[in-house]
């Protein structure tokens, strides 16, 4: 049976933080889908500069977590604010933890985890400028190229990707973890 990730993204997404990994899952023969709070595509932040448009393929008032084996949550820095307080959002990111499903989240991404309320107890890394929110949310914080946690696999920044690609299909084989909730 193919493996079916949701991609969660919103407009500002650090482009190659959804573009590598996504390469990664389809180069396993899985299938990926963008999940967005917005319809049609959402436009990427590439750097310093906004980059190319990517089409969602569901919205998130549409898509079911059951229908899928895996979430991953890219970074940037406009994506995660937003997807943070979106309570649609928030529901979907709960609805893996709650089921054990690996979940991925790269650079900023881990701020979204944090309005989730599902990193307490967690090892986690994540980009420098988080780090202290996270540990007050009640992760442990480790500077490291990627941390793996009962299925949660986090990495710092783009540098970290081909590690994080590496743990998150690991992680997507393994399958379902204990429960995180």
């Amino acid at each position: 049976m193919k493996k079916r990730i949701a991609i969660l993204a919103t407009n500002g997404f650090e482009e190659v933080e959804l573009s590598s990994p996504k390469e990664a899952l389809e180069k396993e023969g899985w299938i990926t889908e963008i999940i967005s709070p917005e319809s049609n595509s959402i436009k990427a932040w590439a750097s310093t500069d906004w980059g190319k448009s990517y089409p969602v393929d569901k919205n998130i008032a549409d898509a079911n977590p059951a229908d899928y084996n895996a979430l991953l949550l890219p970074g940037g820095v406009i994506n995660p604010d937003s997807l943070r307080t979106n309570e649609n959002a928030l529901k979907f990111v709960r609805a893996f933890f709650e089921a054990g499903k690996p979940v991925a989240s790269i650079c900023h991404g881990p701020q979204t985890l944090i309005n989730a309320k599902v990193v307490e107890g967690r090892k986690m890394t994540s980009y420098p400028s988080i780090k202290v929110d996270l540990i007050n949310a009640g992760a442990e914080w480790f500077d490291q190229k990627v941390v793996v946690d009962k299925g949660l696999i986090t990495s710092r920044n783009p540098d970290d990707l081909p590690a994080f690609n590496r743990k998150m299909i690991e992680e997507i084989k393994e399958g379902i973890h204990e429960p995180a909730l």
